[in-house]
């Protein structure tokens, strides 16, 4: 018997799942723990891919580091998927030293085998950032539509494929500076030479697989179409670098990387990974996606496996699914379109009914659009009003009328039994194939079977007319019962085990289906799911309609009205602790803004992963050398601003003069005194959490910072660290902003 190597699809660190996301790692967990079930050695790994383009810009958005964007999202989808009771062997990561080494490894060999390629190509380049820019990089103006704000790669409004080239004025996404057009050389994999081997490859295991039917429909037509040579480099900071004389400033594109993470990630869960990837006669590989990802499994990436000349195991059957949509629209993680991971958490309905609903309308031939209506009519008809009612009405009757065990010395109903193990094979039929909608369709059907045996038996007439033929009955349908909790196992582990201790029967696997021995008695039985009202749906269906940033702007507002109502019972000195960051900064760089008279771009020093840069108005106030190697504070989590096209990510504190026209003077409160890095807070106060979220300028400005005899002061509480305060030199009775 081979082995299982399961996979699902990396996802993209930079967001947060939603349910059309969950599908694949739903569907993998599904298939990894009917595996184990049945005894098959089963090795299920995941991770966040954290590489890229995507990554390095939502990074500069939100003004911290690509390593601390992908730690916190990282978090997020880790404790989503566990939420979802997601049993994976190993959950991962992309950027580790195991990556970066073997994919160097892989490049290197391809390389040598002469499936890479060199081409000259025009690309635009920020003269300011002095780079050249990768397609995310560039704004513009849509040649197609004419839509403003689209990519160098897509534009969102029209869908059109773009070139960062054909953007009508074009500018640095970072910087706002309008990039010139400049040559550069990237690397790429000369596929239509590797494509001889892919065809001979694919043509045999796509049939020995059994593939999903749309992962060989799209390999067929991009094979049919012609292969390209496909370019596996990018400008960017964030990334693997490419061990190549002459590409030391570039990484990998991050699809070039990205599938291989699913063989770092086994490397970094155990030591034996080789005996995973490369014992091809001993090891099937499973994996699972969407059918936007086709091309990166069935072309990409098995084509980099052959041109490296190794012994690899191989994709054995691909499970790619259409799209889930929402509500009559599409999710999207850019839109924050649907209900996500985190939303799903928030509505107190158990991981186990949302696993059952993904899995009764899994998108595996066609899309499915998911709805409150339909999730509540399945919920309420199909999970409660079949399978929980077979359950509770079957137990709880011969809990009531047979608790002298005699009941089991009865014999089996040979004919319901029969029925029974035919559809039971037809279901484990599907699992093999990992048909999960299908399976679980027929599992829910059985339960119909039972559910119709019980009503037609009439056992309540029939103990007292014809007893032996109830306990025969009622015997079968309580195996019948230990048999569902089996097989509903993978997708409803929790009420498997739920209903598997009813019967004390916790220890049974899938290889005892049909089986039928070994209860002894009923224990104590409880309604396994709450019925969905229809206050309840229509309550949600209100709740997470909209974009997520729609969401959240209502959520803030009323979190801001409360906030407000509850000031009077809280200082002033603690709403400040526990909204604002204020940390020790060096500018270790200088200069002045092409687009503002008044203002100074100030790169810091502040302890973190990657330099800080803010913009501030105090050009009339400083020269470049008096600000040059100073210690100040910062305004760490202001929300981030632009100031004619550059962005900045915390604000520098100032005292002026009370008596003066605003804004006419300024004093940089320095802070020579403090470490840089350190946390600066009210006398009495511990420093707030690192992550806490942006507080907006005009939340800022609303709890009034003050010099009193030269000490920084709110609400009467020096600001400072271990008794030592921040203080003024000149205006030593003023604001502070």
């Amino acid at each position: 018997m081979k082995k299982r190597l399961v996979t699902s699809a990396l996802p993209y660190v930079n967001n947060i799942p939603h349910l059309g996301n969950l599908t694949q790692v739903l569907s993998a967990d599904v298939f990894a723990r009917f595996c184990r079930l049945k005894g098959y050695e089963t090795l299920y790994i995941c991770g966040t891919d954290e590489y890229g383009t995507a990554t390095e810009t939502r990074a500069l958005k939100e003004g911290v580091s690509p390593r601390e964007l992908c730690d916190h999202y990282h978090a997020i989808h880790r404790d989503i998927y566990a939420w979802f009771n997601i049993d994976f062997d190993y959950f991962g990561r992309t950027s580790t030293e195991a990556q970066t080494e073997i994919v160097q490894d892989i490049f290197k060999r391809m390389d040598k085998a002469g499936y890479v390629s060199e081409h000259e190509l025009e690309q635009l380049y920020c003269p300011k950032c002095e780079r050249f820019l990768a397609d995310r990089f560039v704004e513009g103006t849509c040649p197609h539509c004419h839509s403003e704000g689209a990519r160098g790669d897509q534009c969102d409004s029209c869908q059109t494929l773009l070139d960062p080239i054909e953007l009508i004025e074009p500018h640095c996404g970072v910087c706002g500076t309008t990039p010139i057009v400049k040559k550069t050389k990237h690397l790429y994999i000369n596929l239509p030479k590797a494509l001889p081997m892919l065809e001979a490859w694919m043509e045999k295991t796509s049939k020995d697989g059994f593939w999903a039917n749309n992962a060989i429909q799209v390999t067929k037509s991009w094979i049919r179409d012609g292969l390209k040579e496909r370019c596996i480099t990018r400008d960017l900071k964030w990334g693997i670098p490419v061990p190549k004389p002459g590409y030391e400033g570039k990484v990998f594109y991050v699809w070039f990387d990205a599938p291989i993470g699913y063989v770092s990630i086994s490397a970094n869960a155990t030591k034996d990974w080789k005996k995973w990837w490369f014992e091809p006669e001993n090891t099937e590989l499973f994996q699972f996606i969407g059918k936007d990802n086709i091309p990166f499994h069935t072309v990409i990436f098995p084509s980099c496996q052959l041109a490296s000349g190794m012994d690899w195991t191989m994709l054995h059957h691909m499970s790619s699914t259409e799209y889930l949509n929402y509500e009559g629209g599409k999710f999207s993680k850019s839109l924050g379109i649907g209900i996500f991971g985190n939303d799903v958490q928030d509505t107190g309905i158990p991981a186990d009914v949302w696993r059952f609903y993904m899995f009764y309308n899994r998108p595996e031939k066609s899309d499915v659009t998911f709805t409150w209506a339909d999730f509540q009519e399945k919920v309420n008809g199909e999970l409660i009003g079949n399978l929980s009612n077979l359950v509770n009405r079957t137990l709880t009757f011969v809990k009531r009328f047979y608790e002298d065990g005699a009941l089991f010395s009865a014999p089996i109903d040979t004919e319901l039994h029969t029925q029974i193990v035919e559809r039971e094979k037809k279901i484990d039929s599907c699992m093999e194939r990992a048909e999960e909608r299908d399976a679980l369709r027929q599992i829910i059907s059985l339960s119909s079977l039972g559910n119709k045996a019980f009503q037609d038996g009439e056992p309540w007439k029939m103990r007292k007319e014809q007893p032996e033929k109830a306990m025969s009955l009622l015997k079968t349908l309580v195996y019948l019962i230990r048999d569902l909790a089996v097989m509903v196992q993978p997708f409803m582990p929790e009420t498997s085990l739920k209903m598997l201790a009813f019967l004390g029967a916790e220890k049974t696997n899938w290889n005892d289906l049909g089986n039928w021995e070994g209860i002894q008695g009923i224990g104590e039985v409880s309604l396994l799911f709450t019925k969905l009202e229809d206050s309840l749906i229509e309550q949600l269906r209100t709740r997470f309609s909209g974009s997520q940033e729609e969401r959240e702007q209502k959520k803030t507002k009323e979190l801001e009205k409360d906030m407000d109502q509850k000031e009077d019972q809280v200082s002033l000195a603690e709403q400040f602790a526990s909204r604002v960051i204020l940390k020790v900064a060096k500018i270790i760089n200088v200069e002045r803004h092409p687009r503002g008279d008044k203002l100074y771009i100030l790169t810091l020093d502040v302890q973190e992963e990657e330099p800080r840069t803010i913009v501030s108005s105090i050009v009339p106030y400083y020269k470049e050398e008096e600000l040059q190697d100073q210690n100040i504070v910062l305004v760490s989590n202001l929300k981030p601003a632009n100031f004619r096209g550059e962005k900045s990510y915390g604000m520098l504190l100032a005292a002026s003069d009370p008596d003066a026209e605003e804004h006419s003077t300024c004093e940089v409160l320095f802070a020579p005194q403090f470490e840089v890095g350190s946390v600066l807070t009210p006398e009495g106060y511990a420093p707030v959490e690192e992550k806490l979220s942006y507080v907006k300028a005009d939340h800022f400005f609303s709890m009034p910072i003050y010099t009193e005899s030269g000490v920084v002061k709110i609400d009467g509480k020096p600001i400072g660290k271990d008794g030592v305060a921040l203080t003024a030199k000149k205006y030593l009775n003023g604001p502070v902003g």
